[in-house]
């Protein structure tokens, strides 16, 4: 269908969802400082007949994924997946506010961005339980046509923030109702029965049990899997794959919002703790509400760059966009938390921030450098990753008109020192470290009435952020100079897991500024 077509198509369909009238208590996902989890309270659930979903797949156009187990696993191995709620509609106000313009307009961005699969949430208490409502139902099928038409195929993720555990019959009930229509379908790709599992909690540990075996009777074909919290990290993975032995899931889903410095060492422990399970990255990104979008950026760039190292072929942003003020239903713990509403590619408006490149680039498949790192200073503060380090001693600010090349340079004046160091600038390389690596450091460096060290260094830390060590370059002399290339070459030792840049200047009444730095 034109796209022309497909949009005539959605205006009549919106016509028909303006009229519905959506209802339902709010779930939320949690990223890192989870929410916990509220307790839910029903009546007790008799055994309905379950009401059959009136959506009806549209055929498939767009899609060379075989609807078997084997293609869509393979598949989901290999996705280019965007996490996904509207700007203005997070959570479950996605379906009971549910605009088809305004998701085509999304997804047609992702799309452009290199995206070919899109992981949405569907909520049991909006949508209905235990037998989801027929216009949900309907909504969930003009989104995957939607998806089709911007050839994109859907992961769906089921019973976020659920607690009615006690009720199987109901969860199995409701769960077969969504996705039966699905089975042999192939715009959808895989199903995660619950996001952010919590493998401790004996109650849902025996729920999901169950569940698994319900879901595999009704879509034999659909990979299944969970995920944990992103503060559990692979010792959530470990646990999960433990308690499932008997009722194994397809693959693992690993939450990463650790430290990017670490990504490697952290994904190859996922790996480890997922055994013979294949893993995929579905969620993984840094809020912009406190960093900079520099800061961002080069989160993005480190955890693909090292997704790659371990041959992790999926890893999917979360999330496209930033919401805006009141998108997330105010009912949900999750919109009184700051960060949560700034962790899109995109912002709120519509406009891109520097992370959009580091995912289309690492789409397209191209490489990822440390280009993103603003190595000659000619973003503003606010955009670029670098960080102070011991500010308190003397901090580092921006100036243009003192360059070696461009406009910009970092400027220290009159620092100090303590026993814990010297006040510094710092940033770490998009390529991951591994022990053993050589590495190559450089920066130019220019001082006025300079009285005291002047230097560039590398610090090394393991995979548990113990300080491992720093190699440093001979110091820039006092006095006055003109621009001199400083530089440090090292080994990365045994256990290192990370490394850091820091420009460092300390006991200097005067003025140094650094410039061009490079690292290899």
């Amino acid at each position: 269908m034109s796209s022309v077509g497909r949009r005539a198509a959605i205006v009549a369909s919106s016509l028909l969802f303006s009229v519905l009238a959506p209802a339902g208590a709010v779930s939320a996902a949690t990223k890192p400082a989870p929410v916990k989890k509220p307790a839910v309270t029903a009546a007790p659930v008799k055994k309905p007949a379950v009401e059959k979903s009136t959506a009806k797949p549209a055929t498939t156009t767009t899609k060379a994924v075989a609807a078997t187990l084997d293609g869509r696993l393979a598949a989901v191995k290999a996705a280019k997946t965007i996490n996904y709620y509207p700007s203005n509609a997070g959570w479950s106000a996605m379906w009971t506010n549910f605009d088809p313009l305004k998701i085509e307009a999304d997804l047609t961005k992702a799309k452009a961005l290199g995206a070919d699969n899109v992981r949405v949430i569907v909520f049991p208490t909006a949508f209905g339980y235990p037998a989801p409502k027929a216009d949900y139902a309907a909504k969930l099928s003009k989104f995957v046509s939607i998806a089709d038409g911007e050839g994109l195929t859907v992961k769906l993720t089921l019973f976020d923030w659920w607690a009615g555990y006690t009720d199987t019959a109901g969860s199995a009930a409701w769960a077969k109702a969504v996705l039966t229509p699905y089975a042999n379908d192939p715009r959808v790709l895989s199903v995660e029965v619950q996001n952010e599992f919590d493998p401790t909690d004996s109650r849902a540990v025996t729920w999901i049990k169950k569940i698994i075996p319900a879901l595999r009777s009704a879509v034999p074909a659909m990979p299944l899997t969970a995920s944990v919290s992103g503060t559990t990290g692979p010792d959530g993975l470990a646990r999960i794959r433990t308690v499932l032995d008997a009722t194994p899931l397809d693959y693992l889903d690993f939450h990463f919002y650790g430290n990017s410095e670490r990504a490697l060492a952290e994904i190859r422990k996922a790996q480890a703790a997922a055994g013979s399970f294949p893993i995929v990255i579905g969620e993984t990104g840094v809020s912009t509400a406190s960093g900079s979008e520099g800061d961002q950026a080069a989160y993005l760039a480190r955890v693909f760059a090292a997704a790659r190292v371990a041959g992790v072929g999926s890893v999917a942003p979360w999330t496209l966009s930033d919401f805006a003020s009141g998108a997330i239903p105010s009912n949900s713990a999750v919109s009184r938390i700051p960060a949560q509403y700034k962790f899109g590619l995109y912002r709120a408006d519509g406009s891109a921030k520097a992370a959009a490149d580091v995912v289309r680039a690492y789409w397209a498949g191209q490489a990822l450098t440390n280009s993103v790192l603003d190595l000659g200073f000619e973003a503003s503060a606010a955009n670029s990753p670098w960080r102070p380090y011991l500010a308190e001693l003397g901090a580092a600010d921006r100036v243009t008109g003192m360059a070696h090349t461009g406009t910009g340079s970092v400027r220290f004046t009159d620092t100090s020192r303590s026993d814990a160091g010297l006040p510094s600038v710092r940033t770490a390389p998009v390529p991951p470290v591994q022990a053993g690596q050589k590495w190559h450091a450089e920066v130019w460096a220019r001082g006025q009435n300079v009285t005291g060290t002047t230097a560039i260094a590398l610090s090394w830390f393991d995979a548990n952020d113990k300080w491992l060590g720093q190699m440093q370059s001979k110091a820039l002399p006092t006095g006055t100079t003109g621009w001199t290339k400083l530089t440090v070459d090292t080994t990365a030792p045994a256990g290192a897991a990370s490394v850091q840049l820091h420009l460092k200047s300390g006991e200097n009444k005067g003025i140094v500024w650094f410039d061009d730095v490079a690292m290899s």
